[in-house]
C-alpha cells in the first residue's frame, strides 16, 4: 500500500524518536520507538490506534491482542490495558498513531447521517482490524497538515470527521457507533466504568455499580463482561493494581501505605495479588521499574496516553 509508506514517513518525521507519545493535534498522538518496550499497564480511553511499522501487543485480563503494520485497534470504553511494543529496531522503528474517539463527535456525525444504524447489543470493548485504503487516505491527509499548520483549523475538523465516518462504516463500526449512542449498552457500561474509576478504592458492590449504569444487576453483570471481558469486581481490582504500580513506579512509597491507599485492607493480600498480576512482589517491582531507563521512558508518556488514548 503506497499510502502506508507515506504514513510511515509522516509519523517518523513528526514523532519524537525517544519512545514518548507526542500529541500533534487535539485528538492525535504519534509514537516512535526504536526498541521493544516492557509491558506497562494503564487506563486507556476510547481510541483508534493504528500501526504503520512494527508491532504491538495489548493485554486485557487474560485476552491478548496483537497488531502490526497495516492494522488498527479500536478501544470503545475506558479499559485497564497492558501494552508493549514487540517489534521495533533502530533501522525499522515502531511507528503508530492514536486518534481519540470522542462520543460527542460520533453522536453529531450519526445525527448528520440521519440517525444511528442498528448494531448488535454487545460489541466487545477491544478489537483489531486491517487498515483499508479509504481509511488510510484521510489519516495521511490529516498528518500532511502538520507541514502546513495554517491549514489545520480549516481543514483538520473536516478530515477528522471523515476518519470517524470511515470507522463508523468499517469492520468495527458497531463498536464506534455505540460510543456515540447515549442510550446504548456501551454508554451505560461506560457510565459504570467512570463511576468505578472514581470509587475504586472503596468497598463497592455490584448493586452500586449497576445503579450507576442504570441497569438491573444481572443484566449489568452480563453486559459488563461482554464489553470488558472481565467481571466488574475484576475490573475494580485491575484499576487498584495498576494505580498501585504507577505509585510504586514513580515514588518509593511504603508497600503497606500504597495497599491501603488503593483500597486493600490487608497488605499481605495486596502483595499476593500484585505478584500474581505482575510477576514480582510490589517492593521489588517498584525498585526495578524506578531503576530502569527503558521503563522510565515509557512511564514519562503515560499522562499523555491517559489524556489522549494509546498509540
Amino acid at each position: 500500500m503506497v499510502m502506508l509508506t507515506e504514513l510511515q514517513g509522516l509519523i517518523a518525521r513528526h514523532a519524537t524518536p525517544d519512545g514518548k507519545a507526542r500529541p500533534v493535534l487535539a485528538n492525535v498522538t504519534l509514537l516512535s520507538a526504536s526498541a521493544p518496550t516492557p509491558p506497562i499497564g494503564d487506563l486507556t480511553e476510547p481510541v483508534f490506534a493504528l500501526v504503520a511499522q512494527g508491532a504491538k501487543r495489548v493485554g486485557l485480563g487474560d485476552r491478548v491482542f496483537d497488531y502490526g503494520a497495516g492494522q488498527y485497534l479500536i478501544v470503545s470504553v475506558d479499559l485497564p490495558l497492558e501494552a508493549s511494543v514487540v517489534a521495533a529496531s533502530a533501522e525499522a522503528p515502531y511507528l503508530s498513531l492514536g486518534f481519540t474517539l470522542r462520543p460527542a463527535a460520533i453522536a453529531a456525525l450519526l445525527l448528520d447521517a440521519g440517525g444511528a444504524v442498528p448494531v448488535r447489543s454487545d460489541p466487545p470493548g477491544v478489537a483489531v482490524s486491517r487498515l483499508t485504503g479509504d481509511l488510510v487516505d484521510p489519516v495521511v491527509r490529516l498528518l500532511r497538515l502538520l507541514d502546513r499548520p495554517v491549514d489545520i483549523p480549516v481543514l483538520g475538523p473536516a478530515i477528522e470527521r471523515e476518519i470517524l465516518w470511515r470507522l463508523i462504516n468499517g469492520e468495527q463500526g458497531a463498536m464506534v457507533r455505540q460510543i456515540g449512542l447515549a442510550d446504548s449498552r456501551m454508554a451505560q457500561i461506560g457510565k459504570a466504568i467512570r463511576w468505578i474509576r472514581g470509587h475504586y478504592a472503596e468497598a463497592i458492590t455490584i448493586e452500586d455499580m449497576a445503579r450507576a449504569a442504570g441497569m438491573g444487576v444481572s443484566s449489568f453483570h452480563r453486559h459488563f463482561r461482554g464489553v470488558t471481558s472481565m467481571t466488574p469486581i475484576q475490573y475494580q481490582k485491575q484499576i487498584r493494581l495498576q494505580t498501585a504500580r504507577s505509585r510504586l513506579m514513580s515514588t518509593a512509597e511504603d508497600v503497606a501505605e500504597v495497599s491501603f491507599a488503593v483500597g486493600y485492607d490487608s497488605p499481605s493480600q495486596f502483595s499476593r495479588e500484585y505478584r500474581r498480576q505482575f510477576g514480582r512482589p510490589p517492593g521489588a517491582d517498584g525498585r526495578r521499574m524506578r531503576g530502569s531507563k527503558d521503563l522510565n521512558a515509557v512511564v514519562h508518556g503515560t499522562a499523555t496516553k491517559r489524556a489522549r488514548g494509546s498509540a
